[in-house]
């Protein structure tokens, strides 16, 4: 086995993975950070009788990460990369004919083992930090692992990992040994500061480092979520500390290699470092001279929300492993110390892993490169979690659009240009469909500042980091011009003339579900697929009447774009001039109380442009504006009090005898109102045209013939009393109908009265002389019998010129007061 001059952790198992990897094809290598097993294992595989004249490929999932693991095994063996060490990452190659290990990042592997599916000349395949699981990782492993399975038995698969359920991902390897290796760290005190839910994160993360340079000696590595927590940290930073020998250096994917390395690479003889991160900085890489953590407990990861075709970023609480993965980083060299921003008793709360990016991205990309290996149905692959059914039914369909798959979920030509085209296949689509009409260029360079965070610099308006981009003097823009050139000339083809699109405009031909139109306040727009997003009132892109958007973040109730550009209504007209509806809609106005009409041009859930019409008289807005009235409550139409009692007297009824009488309740009759009201309201356009009569009609309407006759005989309006006097019953009450009546009128009436052909007794409310209650009954000859004489007693004082007999069944009934001298 070779040997190195500085021992690692990793040493003490390599035997047993080397022996492991001679008589068997998998294996899993599980090791904490700072075990050595990313530049080391490579080294040692080298070797192998197995590996001889043939390459090792490690996957980084980052290429900052391959950069670093390329550079220090090269320094390892007295070289430079692009020796015997090479890399292959998005931005340039340094490979020759000497190289046996290629350093790739995941997504190149993708296209490699794609375009190559047997890997000639390869041993084996290392998928180092797999426990991130990012989908390209996920899909290099499966589509290595059905490889293996068909094409090549001698090829070699090894499953590095820091954190990871190692016996699970040994099952998905055939049951393959699981090598673990306890690592070497040192201790790590942690503290819990806590947060405040109503302060900014930035502010409590940087007075938190201010406390830590106080009272710790060492760098220090602080994780935050993204960029723009990031620049907001450093500046909170500058303003704040005042030791010129303290470096802030930021750290994240999109930054130039110098300023990368500036952050990666130990601190000047007498200085000391703050380095501000994202997750990038979790696992692969070994920051110098850093024991102090300080951890903000969040990170950003992408979320693919299938019904509408959208990919936002939403900042996420970490999981246990990757807090656990954060604080180990201060015990890399020396003890130290890790400050976590949230409560101890949270931790328990955590999830355990992150949640596997094939759980929540968008699976167009997936599912396109299955279909050029020629699987139609990627769950039969051998997936660690298999794509969710919803996500890939999205993609099947966005990808049958882009005319990328056929009807069976076979590859097409089309989907084999955009595949070729190293871009996510609605930008690969932008870059063809510009590339028709001589415009491949411009489509490329949008394109290479959508997918290379950073270049152009970070503003909202992507025509303005478009032309940013082509100006940038850096090494990667550079590189990435190089990349956009080769993209434009494979897309040109035979390339139309044609009026020039703005970036607006060719956003568009990659995301037309995300044309936003503006609305209400200052920044807020709604866009085709009917989803809100806010741009910040001060951006110039606030003031726009029209937006394409290609990045938004946060939820559904608070999306902000983070990256559009303008486009005018005539670019629209002409790019979807095809699939803009025009039509006569009519709506109803709430607060007018009444339907509008209009004649629209629609794109999706956007109102291009419209102009009032004359409302029709027909059944369809009849049933509108039904409708509509309804939904205002029942209240707002014109009941007269007869119809409001003839609706009583009818639900009465239905609750006395049964469904045979109509449901005129008020959920009945609002859903059913376009059978009832609207066939009286055609050539009606508002409530004010609507009276009691028109109301009464199409109310009673609802009684059959057979039932009017009943109602009057068995829920009268009025009731004869002994007197003569007809008083009306009240069958509003929720008690059952009531007759309200003075009591000296039902002298000598010996039964209750009743209605219902005698089977419902009325509610008696006895009134006093006042007309105010002195009683309530269902039983009359009883109260005649049992409690007249106390009311008697006690209305006699209150009352003395009216009759209060001793016995009221003889007494004869009267509406008036004792003649005088009685």
């Amino acid at each position: 086995m070779r040997a190195f001059e500085a021992s690692l952790p990793i040493d003490a198992v390599l035997a047993d993975l080397t022996a492991s990897l001679a008589n068997r094809p998998n294996a899993v290598l599980v090791a904490p950070p700072g075990a050595g097993k990313t530049t080391r294992v490579p080294l040692v595989l080298l070797d192998e009788a197995w590996t001889e004249g043939r390459k090792i490929i490690l996957l980084e999932p980052r290429r900052l990460a391959a950069r670093a693991a390329a550079d220090r095994m090269a320094r390892t063996l007295g070289e430079t990369v692009g020796e015997t060490v090479g890399l292959r990452v998005r931005l340039g190659s340094k490979i020759s004919r000497k190289t046996r290990i290629e350093v790739v990042t995941e997504g190149v592997f993708a296209r490699m083992i794609l375009d190559d599916p047997a890997l000639e000349g390869v041993a084996a395949v290392l998928f180092d930090e797999f426990h991130e699981r990012s989908l390209d990782a996920d899909l290099g492993l499966a589509l290595a692992l059905d490889a293996q399975g068909g094409l090549r038995e001698d090829l070699r698969l090894l499953v590095m990992s820091a954190t990871l359920d190692g016996a699970r991902v040994a099952r998905l390897l055939n049951d393959a040994p699981v090598i673990e290796s306890e690592g070497r760290a040192y201790p790590v005190e942690t503290r819990y500061l806590g947060r405040d839910p109503n302060r900014r994160i930035e502010e409590q993360v940087a007075e938190a480092i201010t406390r830590a340079l106080r009272a710790e000696p060492g760098s220090i590595l602080v994780f935050l979520p993204g960029q723009g927590e990031i620049r907001r940290v450093d500046t909170m930073l500058r303003e704040r500390i005042g030791d010129p020998s303290v470096d802030i250096a930021p750290l994240y994917g999109a930054l130039d290699r110098a300023e990368q390395d500036l952050a990666v690479g130990p601190a000047r003889p007498g200085r000391r470092k703050v380095v501000l991160a994202t997750s990038i900085a979790e696992t692969s890489l070994t920051i110098e001279g850093v024991r102090v953590v300080i951890d903000s407990g969040l990170a950003r990861v992408p979320v693919y929300e299938p019904n509408i075709g959208l990919t936002r970023l939403e900042t996420v609480r970490v999981s246990r492993a990757a807090a656990d993965q954060r604080r180990g980083r201060a015990g890399r060299t020396e003890p130290g110390t890790a400050y976590r921003l949230w409560e101890e008793a949270a931790s328990g709360a955590l999830e355990a892993y992150a949640r596997p990016e094939i759980l929540s991205a968008d699976l167009a990309p997936l599912l396109l490169d299955c279909a050029a290996w020629g699987v139609t149905d990627p769950t039969t692959l051998s997936f660690l979690d298999p794509p969710p059914a919803p996500a890939l039914k999205e993609a099947g369909a966005l990808l049958r659009q882009l005319h990328a798959l056929d009807d069976d979920g076979r590859i097409t030509e089309t989907g084999r240009r955009l595949r070729n085209l190293p871009l996510p296949p609605r930008l690969a689509r932008m870059v063809l469909a510009a590339g028709e009409r001589g415009q491949a260029r411009d489509a490329a360079d949008l394109g290479a500042v959508l997918v290379e965070r950073g270049l152009g610099g970070d503003a909202v308006d992507l025509t303005e980091r478009v032309e940013r981009f082509r100006r940038e003097r850096s090494k990667r823009a550079e590189d990435m011009r190089r990349l956009a050139d080769g993209w434009a000339k494979a897309a040109s083809g035979n390339a139309l003339t044609g009026e020039s699109r703005s970036i607006g405009s060719l956003l568009t031909l990659a995301f037309p579900d995300r044309l936003a139109k503006a609305r209400g306040k200052t920044g807020e727009y709604v866009m085709a697929n009917g989803r809100g997003a806010a741009v910040e009132p001060h951006e110039r892109l606030a003031k726009e009447p029209y937006l394409a958007i290609a990045e938004i973040a946060g939820g559904a109730a608070s999306a902000r774009i983070l990256a559009a550009a303008p486009i005018g209504l005539e670019e629209i007209e002409a790019s979807f001039g095809n699939d803009v509806e025009q039509r006569d809609e009519i709506t109803f106005d709430r607060q007018a109380r009444a339907l509008r009409a209009r004649a629209v041009r629609r794109y999706g859930a956007l109102v291009l442009n419209e102009h009032p019409l004359r409302v029709p008289a027909t059944e369809d807005a009849a049933r509108a504006l039904a409708s509509g009235l309804v939904s205002l409550g029942l209240e707002a139409l014109p009941f007269s009090k007869a119809l409001a009692q003839w609706r009583e007297r009818v639900m009465f009824l239905r609750m006395a005898e049964g469904d045979e009488w109509p449901d005129l309740s008020d959920e009945a009759l609002a859903a059913t109102a376009a059978e009832w009201l609207a066939p009286h309201l055609v050539g009606k356009s508002s409530l004010s045209e609507i009276g009691p009569d028109l109301l009464s009609d199409a109310l009673r309407s609802l009684l059959p013939w057979n039932l009017q006759r009943r109602l009057d005989a068995e829920a009268p309006t009025h009731i004869e009393v002994p007197t003569g006097s007809q008083v009306p019953v009240d069958y509003g009450d929720g008690e059952g109908p009531v007759l309200a009546v003075r009591v000296q009128e039902l002298f000598g009436l010996d039964k209750h009265p009743t209605i219902a052909a005698g089977r419902v007794p009325l509610i008696l409310h006895l009134l006093s002389p006042a007309q105010r209650p002195i009683q309530i009954t269902r039983d009359l000859p009883g109260f005649w019998r049992g409690s007249w004489a106390a009311v008697r007693a006690d209305m006699r004082g209150q009352y003395p010129k009216h009759p209060w007999p001793e016995d009221p069944l003889t007494a004869p009934p009267t509406r008036r007061a004792k003649p005088r001298g009685t």
